[in-house]
């Protein structure tokens, strides 16, 4: 989702962690990678839809492909009418009590999650049943492409009804089969974890991890101090490196990007009491002359210090989103002239007017995020020679659910491996659902095309339709139809590792909540004696 899981500063004594030695380090790991979820670690309300999560296992997972591989599941197929899975699942996996997983537990995950209305979409799910322990069947109400994708992301949890079984306390004492179970969480200040010893899988070759959840500055003071194996760092502090670490970079999908309130303002409400309507951002040549001006070049270089790369679209370089979505180079004598003829005239305060209405409005991004702040004022910069003022806001996330949500012009970030996504942040009928389409965005004709697209017989074809979605020639959400978004940059995941961490050969990131990097933890070596 958009929203980063909440900073918090560091509230124990990091020196109490320097004493573990660089020998024992060979088994124990110090991880400073990002925020706790404040939902807990529970699968069925979004633990892992980004990422893997660590104490459960998938049925399937994602090879570096991205392509579906076996984890619990040896085999799977979906029948001709694309409506029932059936997964075989391997029989030597167990949850970290030692108990057995079955087709149970999954049929139980699935049918709960769906209850659940959490992050994993599973509105498409009729019915999963377990026709013995190790066969599941996972029944559709109707045929749905991205469907597979639930099979690798969503953590199964055990049955209510067994013992250490499913409930509401969950996600503060998560039970899984995944490779690690949780010791101890001492909410705001560290999470430690250890060895499942249960897991079918191969033995992690580290037997505790300890995750700090610190802020950034905090995070480069342990990180040059050694008292962190490995830290996230924003790429505007990428360039100190530690004597002692190597800077470990991991391409990804998770962008940042403008997203414009689609409606004029009418004095109405969202459910949560937000106000809804921005009449500065409805219009589309507003929209259209921002994204010519915003020079995505130089804001990898300014805001990202060369780590990333330009944006024009919500999933660039994947299979669902178009090469052609693109714009070359700034074009400000085109972004100005679009302006001229919608009607937005120049005065002499340098600000352009419409009806007597300032071509002004608040760029709001959530205040602990360095490098959404540098996007915001740098992007603010290359559009005030249009005339269009840009008003950076840094605002709790909290406070911008509340009150800025659908009105303000909003930096968010997002990033997927699967299309669900693209479905999510630009079909009518997700506008407010949470922070996916929050500008309230509105196409039948991108809406046919979505649709088409999820119930599409072939992974290809659907593809065709996500782009379609983007620009079908005549319409579409992006910058050369309705610009719904002024799309900045693609991010490059940057960390600070000890000289003597391998951390293998790491895959494509998406959005940096759930700890990306952990995806191939059993790669992870200590390489000096």
């Amino acid at each position: 989702m958009a929203p980063p899981t909440r900073p918090i500063l560091l509230g124990i004594t990091l020196s109490c962690l320097a004493a573990i030695s660089t020998a024992e380090a060979k088994e124990r790991l110090i991880l400073a990678i990002g925020g706790e979820p404040e939902q807990g670690f529970d699968p069925l309300l979004g633990w892992g839809q980004y990422g893997t999560p660590l104490f459960q296992s998938t049925l399937l997972s994602r090879g570096k492909d991205l392509a579906p591989q076996p984890e619990l599941a040896t085999e799977w197929s979906l029948s001709e009418d694309r409506l029932t899975w059936t997964l075989t699942l391997r029989e030597d996996a167990r949850f970290a009590d030692g108990i057995s997983l079955t087709a149970e537990d999954v049929a139980y995950t699935f049918n709960t999650a769906a209850e659940a209305g959490g992050r994993a979409d599973l509105s498409a799910l009729a019915e999963a049943s377990a026709i013995d322990d190790q066969t599941v069947t996972l029944r559709l109400h109707a045929p749905r492409i991205t469907f597979i994708d639930q099979l690798m992301t969503l953590g199964i949890v055990p049955h209510a009804e067994r013992d250490s079984g499913y409930n509401e306390q969950y996600g503060r004492h998560p039970l899984g089969s995944g490779p690690y179970q949780l010791v101890e969480w001492q909410e705001g200040e560290q999470l430690i974890v250890e060895r499942n010893p249960y897991f079918y899988g191969p033995a992690p070759a580290f037997d505790r991890l300890i995750f700090l959840f610190t802020g950034e500055d905090a995070t480069l003071s342990a990180a040059h101090a050694g008292q962190v194996d490995i830290a996230s760092i924003p790429p505007a502090l990428a360039a100190n490196v530690p004597e002692h670490m190597q800077r470990v970079t991991m391409e990804s999908v998770d962008n940042r990007g403008i997203l414009f309130p689609m409606q004029p303002a009418t004095g109405e409400h969202a459910t949560s009491g937000a106000p809804i309507g921005n009449d500065v951002t409805a219009d589309p040549a507003i929209r259209q002359a921002i994204n010519l001006a915003v020079d995505r070049d130089t804001l990898v270089e300014v805001a990202l210090h060369g780590f990333g790369r330009p944006a024009f679209g919500p999933a660039d370089g994947l299979p669902w989103s178009s090469d052609e979505e693109r714009i070359d180079a700034p074009d400000l004598a085109q972004a100005n002239e679009l302006l001229d003829s919608a009607g937005w005239k120049l005065r002499d305060d340098g600000l352009r007017y419409k009806d007597g209405l300032p071509a002004r409005f608040r760029l709001t991004y959530p205040s602990s995020d360095t490098t959404r702040q540098l996007l915001a004022e740098v992007s603010t910069e290359m559009v005030r020679p249009l005339g269009i003022e840009m008003q950076p806001t840094g605002r709790h996330w909290d406070e911008i659910q509340r009150e800025s949500v659908h009105q303000d012009a909003i930096m968010f970030g997002f990033g997927s491996h699967s299309p669900q996504e693209v479905y999510y942040l630009f079909h009518s009928q997700h506008g407010g659902n949470g922070f996916y389409n929050s500008g309230l965005y509105a196409n039948t004709e991108v809406d046919t095309h979505l649709d088409a697209a999820q119930a599409a017989e072939s992974v290809e074809t659907a593809n065709q339709y996500w782009r379609a979605a983007q620009w079908d020639g005549t319409t579409g959400y992006g910058v050369r139809g309705d610009s719904s978004w002024a799309w900045l940059v693609n991010l490059e995941h940057v960390y600070f590792a000890n000289t003597c961490l391998d951390v293998g050969e790491l895959g494509v990131a998406p959005h940096g909540h759930g700890w990306p990097i952990t995806a191939n933890l059993l790669e992870w070596r200590w390489t000096c004696d």
